[in-house]
């Protein structure tokens, strides 16, 4: 279809407003400062999902397989992200975080994780027992791993000043519209939403939890599901504020897909405790009794989700379990840090992580991209994809260009 010349079209369309998407829409503004960059937001305003409720933590890339996009871009990020606080007197605070064994297991592990930092060049100080005593009086292991350019920060504020950026550029961000459909032409992108359509000569969308229903609006069919997992936190009374001098991680087993309960200094000063990996029964459901049949049709019924699920069954029951009782998350806490009682856990608002899943249950642990001739779909994007999100942003703008023609 030839391009209708009495249309609005802008040169670039953004689909999310989360940091992956003001990231990217920022990049391009400068990098074509001649053209016209819109976002697109379905909610009021910026980072109201996985950039707005997630732990705050500037990774380091300590567990990433060397020569990963991971890897790259978090070791990148890092770097980027608090030149960027700098730039604009947003604070954050390079705590340095500390990876505690609590056990011979632990400990076994740990040397792993100390090879895999030598491979990613990531400086650390290896503590033995003594030494993290010494440390961090609070906390009890038989030693620990400390990455000193682990950082903490509100990844909220850092995606409103990248908004306020591309509005600054000439860029234009539009809340409250959820896109309904996706039409690619030869000429164009047309994004259908409720009462409006919108035109681009490209497209990309960076739209989180909803990336595999973005492909579907395309007329493409995905190889992967985006399956929701509620991360739920806890926050310490004030009385803890100071109970711990660094950011406090278990060593991870290798064999489950996500990190484990850590104690987090947040960068107003509270400490959280958390988060669990819960099978959420709502794409956005921050609540434990929030539920979509749809949602939860379409993941239960997913081959790959059926799956995962019975790879992981034994830790998914504890999760739940876990996520249920009070009690049972507070033991995987006081297995480092036993002056923690049950009443020093206070509500806290959780979080979601979108996880794309392939249909053979295997988890994508990796940022993956689509690509058609006018478009870009992030696929997935887990964390630490809220560090990494201006290089992100860089290598989506390089990407896209291939596409530029004039």
């Amino acid at each position: 279809m030839a391009l209708n010349t009495e249309l609005e079209i802008y040169d670039f369309i953004i689909i999310g407003g989360g940091i992956l998407g003001m990231s990217t829409a920022w990049q391009l503004q400068k990098r074509y400062p001649n053209k016209t960059v819109l976002v697109l937001e379905k909610e009021a305003s910026a980072a109201r999902h996985q950039t707005g409720r997630n732990s705050g933590v500037i990774h380091a890339g300590v567990y990433y397989k060397p020569g990963s996009l991971k890897a790259r871009f978090c070791k990148e990020g890092n770097i980027a992200t608090k030149a960027f606080c700098r730039e604009h007197d947003i604070a954050f605070d390079e705590c340095g975080k500390l990876l505690v064994a609590t056990d011979q297991a632990e400990l076994q592990r740990m040397q792993g994780l100390i090879s895999r930092c030598a491979e990613n060049e990531i400086e650390i100080e290896v503590l033995d027992q003594e030494m993290l005593k010494e440390r961090e009086p609070n906390i009890s292991g038989l030693g620990a791993i400390f990455v000193p350019s682990t950082g903490i920060v509100n990844y909220r504020q850092i995606a409103e000043c990248m908004g306020r950026l591309v509005e600054g550029l000439g860029g234009k961000i539009v809340f409250g519209t959820a896109v309904t459909g996706i039409e690619e032409f030869a000429d164009r992108m047309t994004v259908y939403t409720q009462g409006k359509r919108f035109h681009g000569r490209y497209l990309v969308a960076c739209a989180g939890l909803q990336s595999d229903n973005i492909v579907n609006m395309m007329g493409l069919e995905p190889d992967f599901n985006i399956i929701p997992f509620r991360g739920e936190y806890f926050l310490l009374g004030s009385q803890h504020n100071n109970i711990v001098n660094h950011l406090i991680y278990p060593i991870p087993d290798p064999e489950l897909p996500f990190l484990g309960v850590h104690l987090t200094r947040m960068i107003d000063g509270t400490v959280t405790v958390g988060p669990n990996a819960v099978l959420a029964f709502k794409r956005e459901g921050y609540r434990k009794t929030d539920f979509s049949f749809k949602d939860s049709f379409n993941m239960l019924t997913y081959p790959g989700m059926i799956k995962l699920l019975c790879r992981h069954f034994k830790a998914s029951m504890t999760e739940l379990k876990n996520s249920l009782s009070k009690s049972g998350y507070l033991k995987l806490v006081q297995k480092y840090c036993s002056s923690i009682e049950l009443n020093d856990l206070q509500e806290y608002p959780a979080g979601i992580r979108a996880q794309a899943v392939k249909k053979n249950g295997d988890i994508v642990d990796d940022f993956l991209f689509m690509k058609t001739s006018r478009a870009l779909v992030v696929c997935n994007a887990p964390s630490p994809a809220a560090t990494s999100a201006i290089p992100i942003g860089a290598h989506i703008v390089e990407k896209i260009s291939e596409l530029v023609t004039d």
